[in-house]
């Protein structure tokens, strides 16, 4: 079953961003990005010098080509949108790296992990090292936090009484919780949210995948707010 969630703001207590990013190479492609910088270099402290030396073969937006990593999280750290999006982890889902990516392009506040710490990075693309990522042991932990800086949490699954995300108005500030592929959101999940939307389908399967319904609860945020 998919699940879907909604965004919310981070007002306070902002996590580091995703620890594991050593262990993530962000690869070079010779088809992407740009060359060596010809000289004189700008004098400019956000860029690398090696990548102004060896050139950006990244998968970052053109802006911030030659930038530093520390640079680029401090200017999206200025402009990020004040909605969350929630994981539930409890069986290492391949889904999670992305909504991961997805959060990243739609410039989530956070992005959090509930249940196990470690999860499936791949799908992510790197994009967690730009991301502040913060792990909640249990769904208990992850309530209190979201209870703590008012943020109501908004589940997204195809149960028998959820809003239809089609006509939901979004809060601004607010946690998107999704679950994992096939079994969608946890029962405690379900009723930690302080609301629960789905996605209409209109074909034979009974739900869509998980970090496609993410990227449209995210969108969905957007379209409202951003």
């Amino acid at each position: 079953m998919a699940s879907e969630r909604r965004p919310t703001r981070q007002t306070q207590n902002q996590s580091t961003p995703s620890p594991d990013m050593a262990n993530e190479p962000d690869l070079p492609n010779p088809g992407v990005g740009v060359g060596p910088h010809p000289e004189p270099w700008p004098a400019d402290p956000r860029l690398d010098p090696e990548l102004l030396r060896s050139g950006d073969r990244r998968n970052v937006s053109d802006r911030y080509r030659y930038w530093t990593v520390p640079a680029i999280v401090a200017d999206l750290d200025e402009r990020r949108f004040p909605y969350h999006v929630a994981i539930e982890n409890l069986q290492h889902d391949f889904n999670i790296g992305s909504i991961v990516r997805t959060a990243n392009a739609f410039l989530a506040a956070e992005i959090h992990i509930v249940g196990r710490r470690r999860w499936n990075r791949r799908g992510a693309m790197v994009t967690d090292r730009y991301q502040h990522v913060r792990h909640h042991a249990n769904v208990t932990d992850f309530g209190q936090w979201a209870d703590s800086i008012g943020l109501p949490v908004i589940g997204l699954d195809n149960v028998s009484d959820a809003e239809p995300l089609e006509g939901a108005v979004l809060p601004e500030s607010c946690v998107l919780l999704f679950g994992q592929e096939g079994s969608g959101l946890s029962a405690e999940s379900l009723r930690r949210c302080d609301r629960v939307l789905a996605i209409a389908s209109f074909g034979s399967t009974r739900s869509i995948n998980v970090g496609a319904a993410a990227a449209i609860a995210m969108h969905s945020w957007i379209c409202q707010h951003a």
